[in-house]
């Protein structure tokens, strides 16, 4: 029984089965990521700058490789840009009229290439992100949620972006 289970277990491994989340897919000669400043085809202010921020930050925490912003100290150059951003309303308050939630919808364009090779490791065109956030309808209680939902759809991007960049998806 044991040998069975052994002979299955080695018919596994000549599979490409892998345990997941380990995969690192990237050129072993990529040891730099450069990634200059994000791009931003939209008026909504700073929103590169926080998006590429935190890029960096989950690349710097997630994996063995250095950050960089100049293109030309680093193995590969993550470039984003920022191609739309909407924000609009999905409850609004019976009695007052006024927007109660409201949806972020932020579409990024990514590409991470080899500089040696010009290959393109990682590319993302229309890479979409949401996030929600509630507005108070009392006036007394209103607090700005929008530069908080950005802060967490910044964080999803990043997570995003490593995650697919790491296991090539």
């Amino acid at each position: 029984m044991k040998r069975r289970a052994f002979v299955s277990g080695l018919g596994l491994t000549g599979c490409g089965y892998h345990v997941g989340g380990k995969a690192d897919l990237m050129p072993k000669t990529v040891k730099t990521i450069a990634i200059p400043t994000f791009g931003n085809l939209t008026t909504r202010y700073k929103i590169a700058d926080r998006l590429g921020n935190a890029v960096s930050r989950e690349f710097l925490t997630r994996t063995r490789y250095q950050i960089v912003a100049d293109p030309n100290g680093a193995d590969a150059v993550l470039s984003g840009v920022v191609v739309n951003y909407v924000a609009f309303p999905t409850v609004v308050d019976q009695v007052t009229s006024r927007a109660a939630g409201v949806q972020i919808q932020v579409i990024l364009r990514l590409t991470l290439t080899e500089k040696a090779s010009g290959k393109v490791l990682f590319t993302r065109p229309n890479m979409e992100v949401r996030e929600r956030y509630e507005i108070s309808i009392d006036q007394s209680q209103y607090f700005e949620e929008s530069e908080s939902a950005l802060e967490r759809l910044s964080r999803d991007v990043a997570r995003s972006v490593v995650s697919a960049v790491l296991s090539g998806f």
